[in-house]
């Protein structure tokens, strides 16, 4: 028993110690958020996101969101898709704002 509550400590501990390295991604608030979110955080960090700014422009993000749809099946509808473009495009491409 003892052995089995020194483990269980250990593990809780280590997720404990895995999760409070984590920080929130907070991204840009600006049209298309909301379309990021509920579609790209559904499958991966957003830190992605924060990580490729600024260098690629509106065709890189239009071919990333068209690989993550048509090769990784992301269940992402025309105006959603198009809605991803424009945000990441404006607020996380080498033409937008920095």
């Amino acid at each position: 028993m003892w052995r089995f509550c020194l483990t269980a400590f250990a593990i809780v501990t280590a997720a404990t110690l895995a999760h409070a390295d984590e920080t929130a991604i907070k991204l840009k608030d600006a049209p298309g958020h909301d379309a990021v979110m509920n579609n790209c955080a559904a499958c991966h960090s957003l830190d992605y996101i924060q990580m490729n700014s600024p260098f690629p422009d509106r065709k890189v993000w239009e071919a990333e969101v068209t690989k993550m749809i048509k090769a990784f099946g992301a269940p992402i509808d025309d105006e959603d898709a198009k809605a991803i473009v424009d945000y990441l495009a404006k607020n996380y491409g080498s033409g937008g704002p920095t």
